[in-house]
């Protein structure tokens, strides 16, 4: 795929591609954590260890008890995520420059908080689709999130799609749907560049706004 190839329609990531959420997100994980008597994480533990979806992770951390700690966490995050959610620097200027394409959200954030966080931050007319995870019927990596976007569209997918994201996971996730897969920062909390294997790579949103605002 080449950089210079111009997309039809843009779709992002969530946390760490548009916005800081992890201060909220570690919040409701230590209650959990505290409930179960285990280790407290950091937020930079938080962003190094958070990747798939709770539906994805929860079983393998706490077991049979999985659902138990689920509602733990969604309790406390229900009270604290838009006191902490705040834009990534220069996503709101990308977001304009993107505004010349159709845009919407994959994320592997609960869909009922995705949306909420979205309108706290008065981005509804920046995005179509916005789905996040327990709307499709598999979270990503598996592709259904996108390919669900893309049909709320009306789109279907090819190369023109971006799919960005900051780590190896929206990588893959990319790939699987057969869109263009778009890293956005170095991937240094997620094994690098090369481990992340994009299609094409932004090393900054200062960079992915050049890039749209050349390509309209």
């Amino acid at each position: 795929m080449l950089n210079g190839t111009r997309p039809s329609v843009l779709l992002y990531d969530w946390d760490n591609t548009l916005v800081d959420g992890w201060a909220g997100i570690t919040a409701a994980l230590n209650a959990t954590f505290t409930a179960f008597d285990r280790p407290l994480w950091t937020v930079d533990d938080t962003r190094n260890r958070v990747r798939v979806s709770l539906r994805d992770s929860f079983p393998a951390m706490f077991g049979d008890r999985w659902e138990e700690a689920r509602d733990i966490f969604y309790e406390t995050l229900t009270h604290k995520h838009l006191d902490h959610v705040s834009p990534m620097p220069g996503v709101f200027d990308v977001l304009t420059a993107g505004a010349n394409w159709p845009q919407g959200v994959v994320s592997n954030k609960a869909g009922s908080f995705l949306r909420r966080e979205v309108i706290h931050l008065g981005w509804s007319g920046f995005f179509g689709p916005v789905v996040g995870a327990g709307d499709a019927a598999a979270d990503k990596p598996s592709p259904a999130p996108i390919l669900m976007a893309l049909s709320q569209l009306g789109r279907t997918a090819d190369e023109s799609v971006w799919y960005m994201g900051d780590t190896a996971l929206d990588m893959q996730a990319a790939k699987a749907a057969g869109v263009t897969a778009v890293l956005i920062g170095n991937a240094d909390h997620d094994g690098g560049i090369e481990h992340a294997a994009p299609h094409l790579h932004f090393p900054s949103a200062l960079d992915l706004r050049r890039r749209l605002r050349d390509l309209a």
